[in-house]
């Protein structure tokens, strides 16, 4: 069954997206734990980050690093962090998640519950094509 980030890829479910390629795409979390979080992907569906092929791996994180650039132009913060968790979707994926403070990536803390047009908007600010 695919994961539900394939199911974005192939526009099956709609998302807030910031860039894309041919191999890797930028969304912003539906649940965020600050604004302008950011999942990035690669296209292809893979589990686990460190089963991914070495080009696949290095393009994800070139990519996910031209998208930390776009986001660090666009939200306020100090900086961009960066997570891997991967246990939450079956699906290789990158937090790029904007830092004022250490709880900021905290993600025991609440999300926030932001409304289809404000994720429009930024997803508009930070676009990236």
């Amino acid at each position: 069954m695919a994961s539900i980030f394939t199911r974005i890829v192939q526009g099956e479910i709609p998302c807030y997206k910031i860039a894309e390629n041919e191999n890797f795409l930028a969304f912003l979390d539906v649940n965020p734990l600050v604004k302008g979080h950011t999942l990035v992907i690669p296209k292809q569906e893979q589990d686990y980050l460190f089963d991914l092929e070495d080009d696949s791996f290095v393009g994800l994180h070139l990519f996910a690093k031209d998208v930390a650039v776009q986001l660090k132009k666009h939200i306020a913060c100090k900086r961009i962090g960066v997570a891997v968790i991967g246990l939450e979707v079956p699906h290789a994926h990158i937090h790029l998640i904007p830092l004022n403070e250490m709880d900021d990536m905290n993600f025991n803390r609440k999300k926030l519950s932001l409304s289809p047009e404000e994720l429009t908007t930024i997803a508009d600010e930070l676009k990236m094509f």
